[in-house]
């Protein structure tokens, strides 16, 4: 997984293909595979922006860290947003590995040219609002697949012909929590997704961290009935289940296990500031108020953000903070309906 989303200038981030977009072929002949909030409507990055505004000021800090900025849609709105505010960060830090992605960005955020920066490495202390948006789910998996009662860890050889193909080996790997039944039953970890955010617990000395993603809890995501796993591919907005065909031209994801995530971060020394649905998360940042004026088709694209059927439900925010650090403030978009008790 990790070769074909980010080996250089083959895996699916690495080459210039372009991958965001509302249409799987645009105007000018150039297709994308998928839409991202921030592409739906500026109203997404604009409603953010005001969590990121109460994070700088709660934490006494003036930097943004964003990781995997895609596009740069998102970077721009909240510069735009927080510029008409007069809260803009002293400087705006983009992680990305992608270096097709971060010339696409440097168009996008022209007009902010003076406060972005790049890095491809993190520094031994970090100081900021980190924000996350759909990171967790692009980060390599590993299946598990119980056979039989045995559980096999999954991986990828090559077959009699020289194709791709599954192979299983028996593994002492368990999903964190036991699957009732005995069916057959695949699943995923999420060894690297983990490893991600120890290493920002180790890292982020001062601030908090805001992750928007689909997932679940992980008594939804090991519910016994979920016995085909999450993993999904994405190539001009549709979607397969086969990760073996066409490697590297198109997204391979998995579904983040929110309490995996929490529970990492709390042992690395992290605290929970929230959980809850992005469209209670967003409503409570004020995205109603900011869309009474936005016209009739921003209003539209808005319902994909916060309905149940769309985006509202399967995506998830999660906020973290180093333990200790938010004392004194709490985030707006938790102020109702956080679901922090049932990770």
């Amino acid at each position: 997984m990790a070769q074909a989303l980010y080996e250089p200038g083959l895996g699916y981030y690495a080459n210039s293909a372009p991958k965001f977009g509302h249409l799987p072929q645009g105007r000018n002949g150039q297709g994308s595979d998928f839409v991202t909030a921030p592409e739906l409507t500026p109203l997404y990055g604009h409603t953010l922006a005001r969590q990121v505004a109460q994070a700088l000021q709660a934490t006494g800090t003036d930097e943004v860290w964003e990781f995997g900025a895609g596009s740069g849609a998102l970077a721009a709105q909240l510069l735009d947003a927080l510029s008409a505010a007069g809260q803009l960060p002293r400087c705006y830090t983009i992680v990305d590995l992608s270096g097709s992605l971060r010339e696409r960005q440097r168009a996008a955020l022209a007009a902010h040219a003076d406060r972005v920066r790049w890095v491809d490495a993190l520094p031994d202390a970090m100081h900021g609002v980190v924000l996350g948006n759909e990171v967790l789910d692009a980060m390599p998996v590993q299946l598990l697949v119980r056979t039989g009662g045995v559980w096999h860890e999954r991986g990828v050889a090559l077959d009699a012909t020289g194709a791709l193909a599954w192979a299983d080996r028996p593994t002492a790997l368990r999903p964190p929590m036991p699957i009732e039944g005995t069916h057959d039953y695949l699943t995923e970890i999420h060894p690297q997704a983990e490893a991600f955010v120890r290493t920002l617990a180790d890292r982020l000395q001062r601030g908090a961290a805001f992750f928007i993603d689909y997932g679940f809890p992980e008594a939804e995501y090991y519910h016994p009935q979920r016995h085909m796993g999450t993993l999904i591919c994405h190539r001009a907005h549709r979607s397969d289940s086969d990760p073996l065909a066409d490697p590297g031209q198109k997204d391979i994801t998995a579904h983040v296990n929110f309490t995996g995530i929490a529970l990492v971060a709390q042992d690395a020394g992290m605290e929970v500031l929230g959980y809850t649905s992005q469209g209670r998360f967003l409503i409570n940042c004020g995205l109603l108020d900011l869309a009474r004026d936005a016209g009739a088709r921003e209003n539209a694209l808005m319902q994909k953000l916060v309905n149940e059927h769309e985006m509202g439900e399967l995506f998830k925010v999660l906020a973290l903070a180093p333990a200790g650090s938010s004392a004194g403030w709490a985030p707006l978009g938790f102020a109702a309906g956080d679901r922090t008790h049932r990770l």
